[in-house]
């Protein structure tokens, strides 16, 4: 049952233009940043020559990719996300949803698994341009997996935060806005000036924090945990939420 609601939410997402013109974009933007950065890369070329152990393509232009996508997709996420759940409540399609032979786990799971593939598609078709550089360099894979499995993991927390704040509201632009603006929070939380041990739990729940290490090419599970923890936690709510509009008729 899981799989089937996802598939249907996916093909509901590639039968809209709106999906059709995300991927467009998306891959627009993120294509005249990869060429920037080789642009970049090959202009330091000759300073680079002379520095040991000087950092390579993977550092200056895999990674600050992958860094600028995540900001794209921050832009992007609530655009897609919105009306999972916002847009049955509004069309009171919802009560049928809510008597399909399925606990709310397994529908919440499958509108999250089918919005989660959309975005793993446009994750696969970014991939395509790093993976394009073998043709005529090496290329280190481990860092390349790296801010794979990072941005992956931002993309599963993103879907979570999103898919949520639609089940708040029967309105789309009020879950895209406020989807956008917990995720720009928790992107930027390590960013604060606060002193001390306040800064330091601000710092741990910063999405940033845990993803630069994972552009850098380190894997760290304190960083894996913490993507999962938010994953889960959202979809809780999520469940919960709509549990609570079900007991309510």
């Amino acid at each position: 049952m899981v799989f089937s609601i996802a598939a249907r939410e996916l093909r509901g997402l590639f039968l809209s233009p709106l999906a059709w013109a995300i991927l467009a974009v998306i891959q627009g933007i993120l294509a005249f940043q990869f060429l920037s950065h080789i642009e970049y890369f090959i202009e330091l070329q000759p300073q680079l020559a002379a520095i040991d152990g000087a950092p390579g393509i993977a550092d200056l232009v895999i990674a600050p990719l992958y860094a600028d996508a995540a900001v794209v997709l921050l832009l992007i996420t609530p655009l897609v996300t919105m009306r999972v759940f916002s847009e049955e409540r509004r069309s009171r399609t919802i009560s049928l949803l809510f008597s399909a032979p399925a606990s709310m786990t397994e529908i919440v799971l499958g509108k999250y698994l089918g919005v989660l593939a959309f975005f793993m598609v446009m994750l696969a078709m970014l991939t395509l341009m790093p993976l394009s550089l073998l043709a005529g360099s090496t290329l280190d894979l481990g860092k390349l997996a790296a801010c794979v499995l990072g941005l992956a993991l931002v993309l599963a927390a993103f879907s979570a935060i999103g898919v949520y704040m639609s089940s708040l509201t029967e309105q789309p632009v009020i879950a895209a806005v406020t989807t956008f603006g917990l995720l720009l929070m928790l992107l930027l939380l390590d960013r604060s000036n606060l002193p001390g041990d306040e800064a330091s739990v601000l710092g741990y729940l910063s999405m940033l924090a845990h993803y630069e290490p994972l552009l850098k090419g380190l894997f760290n599970s304190t960083d894996i945990i913490y993507y999962l923890l938010i994953t889960v936690l959202f979809l809780g709510f999520t469940i919960r939420r709509l549990d609570a509009m079900r007991l309510r008729g």
